[in-house]
């Protein structure tokens, strides 16, 4: 079989396929023929040194993916060769409490990932991919449409007639409109440029805001959108140099979920400004596979499609990783294995 590495910790294009022997399940295991394999930040973060934690060089990348069971070993009693599944992003956490060592045993940066043509796991590191989603669509969802769900559902959980405001066009950014949508809330996105604006609104944003022309976006959106009331909910996915303005724009007891760290600069936070807001401050990492299982009900019962922006062949890998990293992409970005 082939599979991708990164010869090198620090470069996009060390990226190369090798040839690989195909594992065979032990007990407890199944081996899937990987179909499909979706992009996340962290997949380039990992790589340029970027990301959060420490990751073990070397590794196949990319947490996400869908595919076939083609074999189990002794003891699977919860699938049989044929059947489809997804991935878990973290294949350890089940549900309640995470456990030690969590952050250090996902894919890609703690383990071998999903960007090759077969791959052995445990019975309980996929769940079944429902027959009216494609291997395709069911690939972008481990990630970030279950960070997505986790950001919509904590201790206040968002419901029609909440105000949820998301930012730019990434993949979480997308599926928390999707979703949110879905629920009956109100969303304010913030984007960068006409086209794009014009995307957001078509995918059901109540409001779009350019923080290029208006940079102080978070008080824009708590005077002139919200009335001066503030948001219920910010999906906020920016980072050091966005979690300032979003901290502005949310309502006294609402939520600022942080999720991801998309920009380079990092002026700090301002203490006062934090205290002040009254608000959740709410880290995440993805989700439990009970939230992936909740997420793939809720959203094969809404009928939902992701927003794919491109799918790639699996030869043109590299191709996909440069496409994620230029960052001109509108929601998804797919590697197809195999036919």
């Amino acid at each position: 079989m082939r599979a991708y590495r990164f010869d090198k910790p620090d470069s996009l294009d060390s990226l190369r396929a090798r040839d690989e022997p195909v594992g065979e399940p032990q007990r407890g295991e199944v081996l899937v023929r990987v179909r499909a394999v979706s992009l996340n930040y962290r997949d380039i973060a990992v790589i340029l040194g970027r990301y959060v934690w420490d990751a073990i060089p070397g590794l196949v990348p990319c947490s996400d993916a869908a595919g076939e069971i083609v074999a189990v070993g002794e003891g699977v009693t919860a699938f049989r060769p044929g059947d489809r599944v997804i991935s878990i992003f973290h294949p350890r956490w089940f549900g309640g409490r995470p456990p030690k060592g969590v952050a250090m045993q996902t894919y890609g940066s703690g383990a071998d990932g999903w960007l090759t043509e077969y791959k052995v796991v445990s019975q309980e590191a996929v769940i079944p991919l429902p027959d009216g989603i494609s291997f395709e669509d069911g690939a972008t969802l481990p990630c970030a449409a279950t960070t997505a769900w986790t950001a919509l559902s904590g201790q206040t959980p968002v419901r029609a007639g909440s105000t949820v405001l998301t930012l730019g066009t990434g993949g979480v950014s997308i599926f928390a409109l999707q979703l949110a949508k879905a629920m009956g809330a109100r969303v304010i996105s913030t984007t960068s440029g006409a086209a794009k604006a014009e995307r957001l609104r078509a995918l059901g944003a109540d409001e779009v805001v350019n923080y290029v022309e208006i940079p102080e976006w978070g008080r824009h959106v708590r005077k002139a959108l919200t009335g001066g009331a503030g948001v219920d909910c910010v999906v906020e996915v920016g980072g050091p140099a966005t979690v300032g303005e979003s901290l502005r724009a949310v309502r006294p007891g609402g939520e600022v979920v942080l999720i991801g760290f998309l920009s380079e600069a990092n002026p700090g936070i301002d203490y006062f400004l934090l205290k002040g807001s009254n608000a959740i401050v709410r880290s995440i990492g993805v989700g439990d596979r009970a939230a992936l299982e909740d997420l793939v009900r809720a959203w094969s019962g809404a009928g939902l499609s992701p927003v794919i922006d491109r799918v790639f062949g699996f030869d043109e890998a590299r191709d996909a990783f440069a496409h994620l990293q230029a960052a001109r992409h509108v929601g998804k970005i797919v590697v197809r294995v195999g036919d």
